[in-house]
């Protein structure tokens, strides 16, 4: 009954939703996957670094992660996004699989001589071509993407955003003007909502161009700062949240979103400025919006995962510091080379925050900055100069004759750079070798010396750095404006950078649910992220990791699983299997299993959840009408045998017409014994019936000789399932007169209703034990997985073995 009144409410909340409207006017396609397909959205937070974001948690920024990590099981973990930590070669690394396809955001492609921005449109797709070259897999096949720089497999018109795609806008253009009305009249909320954003923040911006000039800002380059901020921070989010609704309701396989604000902010501001966490805020509520559409979706079981591509340092910008330029101080520096033409071509010099822009077309905006963009343009000096970020590179230097390792030590002592590493030869194991302000250095040997030991990822940034100066595309000579013992500083216009080896801007965060155990080296890299999206998409079972084992203690669950039929009118044992995966129970009961019936599907859901779990499990058929079988099941990863399983006496004959049902559904209990740390338990799961006398025979057997009473009944016993009956009942209390009630014997737990799972009403699910046991902590998990997968909630305890 609850299940049909749920899966009616969905159905007409859907027949109102306003992104299944938009998705049918604008005759957009849809999945013809079943219901019970998976489906994954990935949310980039670009620039967050996992300390930023324990500041943003802790002062309450974000609320809805805070929920996620409190409520809905999800673990915070951390992330090395690699070096360069920039989005491109993240994104490479996790759609491709490749890591450092390129050697910075801005670089010199050396097969044309041509310096490039991974915002240029024929940058980012002569990239991905080479990309295409080396992985035939890309991650978003079959998907959609916003604001990424690759299409990474999408389809046609489903990369939004994208340097080389048009995304849905031809939809929109084509549509009839009837129907672009019908759309602004049903997002009437959604576009004042978005027009109060906008005014919000551009008197925040405002503010904060006075405060920039007051401080020695440039006023123009300031005011053009304005309208990108607006535009990145509120008009990009609200249409990119808007755009991922719209496909979870067309309900496509994999969708990517990248959200810019922070990173925006970041830049302009420093990261851990006010105004880069008050962006967060927004980012938050969008990050909501999008995982509350994903769970109601109608096509597809979504999962969403929240990931930062990289963080960024708190640095000074090399002209603020030197007053100068780092071409122009170059040139003095290495003055005495020979042959050292007087003009070079330079890229990178505009500040970061102006990229975004280029995704609306805003190229304009860079010929209102006085200074930026390339110098010299029509040079033909060989001579090249690339720098956005912390990492400056200078390609075609002719040494005529000096060592390189004495051009180093120039532009460290010289032109004040931190460090600079160069390549002692041009085959692909060379060593790099470098020069800091404390003499030579070599990698890998001197890593930890130049990354410090408070880096956390020493080890595998110096390895990354190796391999980023082999890079077929990196400068001859790498200068990076980050090394241990100094202050940052970035040869951009910007407060805050990343795109180097420093400490905060290679500590990403990942935010998964909890039955997804990190990888062996204890943290994620993109292309860890990707294996194991590509796993979820194709729906392989992947065991997940079990739970440190304490002295004697053993976990248990009991849960009616309704068939796997979830409120939503959806089957599936996967579901079911994913949340039992969270807890990681030592045994598990499981009530309401189907067994190859034809309204489930025809699958053996015990076998299925089992395998999920990397289990053991023995099943027992309450009901079996040829092939298809009903009952309960028990799952272990432990050692386990079964003893005894069977049907429990039915109602008494006296009781009635009036009190039988019309059909009587057999009942019946299934008993093992499992081993550990050598000490047999003795484990019993049941079902019992309807009729209140019904129920009283049953239990009157299980506390009898046959069952609890049985002389091969020795040592530790857990007797647990669905008993449908309330705590004040005589069936109840007989239970209590030989057995304890785990939620009324667990310190500083008050009791809690296990049924329906949307209202967890009354207590019908129970878990006892001997009296013997000690009870150390009970769980009755309620969140939106929980409440949407069966009508009952799960019941954990963790049992203390004498």
């Amino acid at each position: 009954m609850l299940t049909r009144i749920e899966t009616a409410l969905r159905r007409w909340r859907r027949r109102f939703s306003r992104s299944e409207w938009m998705v049918r006017l604008l005759k957009l396609p849809t999945s013809k996957c079943p219901p019970s397909a998976h489906g994954l959205v990935l949310i980039q937070i670009d620039g967050l670094a996992y300390p930023q974001l324990q500041k943003a948690l802790a002062k309450n920024r974000m609320p809805f992660l805070q929920r996620l990590i409190r409520k809905e099981h999800y673990h915070l973990e951390h992330m090395f996004p690699g070096v360069p930590s920039t989005t491109p070669a993240v994104q490479a690394e996790l759609f491709y699989g490749v890591r450092a396809a390129v050697p910075a955001f801005a670089f010199m492609m050396r097969d044309t001589q041509q310096l490039v921005r991974m915002y240029d449109p024929d940058a980012a797709t002569r990239v991905e071509a080479r990309l295409q070259n080396i992985a035939s897999d890309p991650l978003l096949k079959g998907g959609s993407s916003y604001l990424s720089l690759f299409r990474a497999g999408t389809d046609e018109g489903e990369a939004h955003f994208c340097p080389a795609s048009l995304g849905w806008g031809p939809a929109l253009r084509n549509a009839s003007p009837w129907k672009l009305l019908a759309l602004l009249a049903s997002n009437l909320w959604g576009l004042l909502r978005t027009a109060g954003l906008l005014i919000v923040e551009t008197v925040l911006a405002l503010v904060d161009l006075v405060r920039g000039v007051i401080q020695g800002q440039n006023f123009l380059r300031e005011l053009m700062f304005v309208p990108t901020r607006v535009a990145v921070t509120i008009l990009m989010r609200e249409l990119c949240t808007f755009g991922v609704k719209m496909d979870i309701a067309r309900g496509m396989p994999v969708i990517y979103i990248n959200l810019l604000g922070y990173d925006e902010q970041s830049h302009r501001r420093g990261p851990d400025s006010a105004f880069a966490h008050w962006t967060l805020k927004g980012i938050d509520d969008a990050i909501g919006r999008i995982w509350r559409a994903a769970h109601r979706s109608e096509r597809r079981h979504y999962d969403v995962w929240i990931f930062s591509d990289h963080g960024q340092e708190h640095t000074e910008p090399y002209e603020t510091r030197y007053g100068r330029t780092l071409g122009e101080a170059l040139t003095e520096a290495l003055s005495e080379l020979p042959g050292l033409p007087r003009e070079y071509r330079s890229a990178g010099r505009r500040a970061v925050q102006l990229e975004p822009a280029r995704l609306f077309g805003a190229e304009w905006i860079e010929k209102f900055i006085p200074g930026e963009g390339p110098e010299h343009p029509h040079s033909q000096s060989p001579l090249a100069l690339t720098g956005l970020g912390p990492m400056a590179m200078l390609y075609n230097l002719h040494l005529g004759g000096v060592p390189p390792a004495q051009v180093a030590q120039r532009i460290v002592e010289r032109a004040g750079v931190p460090l600079v590493l160069y390549r002692s030869g041009p085959e692909d194991g060379a060593p790099v070798h470098g020069w800091c302000k404390d003499g030579p250095v070599k990698l890998p040997e001197d890593g930890l010396r130049l990354m410090g030991e408070d880096h956390p990822f020493a080890a595998e940034t110096t390895a990354d750095l190796v391999q980023l100066c082999r890079h077929p595309d990196a400068g001859d000579f790498i200068m990076c404006g980050w090394c241990a013992g100094e202050r940052p500083m970035t040869f951009a216009v910007e407060n805050g950078s990343h795109g180097g080896p420093g400490p905060n801007e290679t500590h990403a965060f990942a935010l998964l649910p909890a039955d997804f155990p990190p990888p062996e080296q204890g943290y994620w890299r993109a292309e860890d992220l990707r294996r194991c999206a590509q796993t979820f998409l194709r729906e392989i079972e992947t065991p997940p990791a079990p739970r440190p084992q304490t002295a004697k203690t053993l976990r248990v669950m009991t849960y009616n699983v309704h068939s796997c039929l979830g409120l939503d009118g959806k089957y599936s044992p996967r579901r079911v299997a994913r949340i039992i995966a969270r807890y990681r129970p030592d045994v598990v009961a499981l009530q309401e299993l189907d067994v190859t019936r034809s309204r489930s599907g025809g699958v053996n859901q015990a076998e299925q959840i089992a395998k999920y779990l990397a289990m053991d499990y023995h099943f027992h058929p309450a009901i079996h009408m040829e092939n298809e079988r009903y009952g309960d099941a028990i799952l272990s990863r432990l050692p386990m045998r079964l003893v005894k399983k069977g049907i429990l006496p039915g109602p008494p004959p006296r009781s009635g017409v009036r009190l039988v049902p019309k059909v009587i559904e057999p009942r019946g209990a299934i008993w093992i014994e499992v081993q550990l740390e050598g000490e047999k338990l003795q484990i019993l799961n049941t079902h019992l019936g309807l009729d209140k006398l019904e129920r009283l025979r049953q239990i009157d057997t299980l506390l009898g000789p046959e069952w609890l009473a049985h002389i091969d009944c020795q040592g530790p016993t857990i007797l647990m399932g669905d008993f449908n009956a309330l705590p004040n009942s005589v069936e109840y209390k007989r239970l209590c007169g030989r057995l304890h009630d785990v939620q009324l014997h667990a310190p500083r737990h008050k009791p809690k209703g296990t049924f329906p799972s949307r209202m967890k009403q009354v207590r019908i699910d129970y878990i006892f034990v001997e009296r013997h046991l000690r009870v150390k902590k009970t769980l009755v998990p309620r969140n939106e997985l929980t409440k949407l997968a069966s009508d009952h909630l799960p019941l954990i305890a963790d049992i203390q073995l004498p």
